[in-house]
């Protein structure tokens, strides 16, 4: 999952005024059919809650929800919505279950790695609640097929984890008319806010109000580049179920408008009262979010001056020359490493400060764990006129599945 919450860390202004009166939305679901006997049981402590109550029940159960991901954020979120009765719930999951998962994605198991992501949501909810619909999107979410989906659901929760991805959501969002519930989570930060371009009484906000341009690429890094606190997608993920309840009855005052940021290591939560951006260009049509995310294809980055992990393996067993360079960080480093290498983390490259203890008459191979981090600090080298200098696409992690495969892999 990428950090939004690395981005307010890093220092980028927050657009935020004084809080104001805040007030409850009119419910977004029609009360849908009777309970029968057996969900008046199963939902009795919903029931005897006023707020809640039959009718809220009914709206739930009418509901349609679509969750973008069956991750860390989908995982808790699906299993209370799935708990709470929520009718119908959708899921757009193309990713198999891993190892690294279990660490946080609670909705999977051991016996599922290697399933796809959705037909392991779909059991854990359905072994949750049988009354549930769900709906599975085994595809990536694009341009082509996001307002089309969207049109389909009542409610969007947005549980992913890339940049370009989050900017879709929300113009598809838009263009729907449709509400979302956005979390995003990294190390021990997340947060949490409501959009919907089409809110009642002008109250309308989107994604662009919050962050108007994503940040340059390898600026925020991903979870999976810089961890995250395996309990705090359950604590951002619930506050999203909790938002998506209340949207759907009626219920409480919404984060519409505000912005919840969480600190796990503080156990604090403060919010930010977020305005409309008065430059926002209005949404009229989805774009590129690649390009508009400055994210280089596969096939381009491949292209540029990278190495793969055999042709570096033959390097090194030809005894040549060369400077093989860590630029991760040292807690990874003490995980794993290439021998012969030496740690340099990408921020004093970044920072021009390990410029001077770089060879400069030797070849340099850069590394970090996917190939992402390197590629980033090879761009500055370039411009430091380093000319003999690439690194390992694919990183360790593809050095440990393709050469070694006796090391372990994060």
């Amino acid at each position: 999952m990428v950090g939004d919450a690395g981005r307010i860390a890093t220092g980028e202004p927050v657009t935020a005024t004084t809080p104001s009166t805040r007030r409850s939305l009119p419910p977004l679901v029609e009360p849908g059919p009777e309970l029968g006997r057996e969900e008046v049981a199963r939902y009795s402590r919903h029931l005897i809650i006023p707020n809640v109550g039959v009718t809220g029940q009914r709206r739930l159960k009418n509901a349609r929800v679509l969750c973008i991901g069956a991750g860390g954020l989908g995982s808790p979120a699906l299993l209370y919505l799935a708990a709470a009765g929520v009718g119908t719930i959708g899921i757009v999951e193309f990713d198999a279950v891993e190892t690294s998962n279990l660490q946080r994605q609670v909705i999977h198991g051991r016996s599922d790695v290697g399933r796809p992501k959705g037909e392991s949501a779909r059991d854990s909810i359905l072994a949750i609640n049988d009354g549930v619909t769900v709906r599975l999107h085994e595809a990536r979410l694009e341009s082509s097929n996001a307002v089309q989906l969207f049109e389909q659901y009542d409610l969007i929760l947005d549980g992913t984890d890339n940049f370009a991805t989050r900017y879709l959501v929300n113009d598809a969002a838009v263009l729907a008319g449709r509400p979302y519930v956005w979390g995003s989570i990294f190390r021990f930060e997340g947060q949490v806010s409501v959009f919907w371009e089409d809110a009642p009484d002008g109250r309308g906000l989107n994604y662009r109000d919050l962050y108007p341009e994503a940040p340059p690429p390898g600026m925020v890094p991903s979870c999976a580049e810089g961890g995250v606190l395996g309990v705090l997608p359950g604590t951002i993920g619930t506050v999203m179920a909790t938002e998506a309840i209340k949207l759907i009855t009626g219920i409480g005052e919404p984060l519409l408008g505000r912005l919840m940021i969480y600190d796990a290591l503080a156990m604090s939560f403060r919010t930010v009262t977020l305005r409309r951006d008065p430059g926002r260009v209005p949404v009229t049509e989805l774009v590129d979010y690649e390009a508009f995310c400055g994210i280089v294809p596969d096939a381009a980055a491949s292209a540029r001056s990278a190495v793969t992990p055999s042709e570096l393996r033959r390097m090194l067993d030809e005894g040549r020359d060369l400077a093989l360079i860590d630029v991760r960080e040292p807690v990874e480093w003490e995980i794993v490493r290439i021998d012969g290498a030496r740690l340099v983390p990408k921020d004093r490259i970044l920072s021009g400060e390990a410029l001077a203890d770089l060879p400069q008459n030797t070849p340099i191979v850069l590394y970090c764990k996917t190939g992402i981090r390197s590629a980033e600090a090879l761009e500055v080298l370039a411009r430091a006129g380093f000319s003999d200098a690439t690194h390992l696409h694919g990183g360790v992690i593809a050095w440990a599945q393709q050469v070694d495969t006796s090391l372990p892999v994060y």
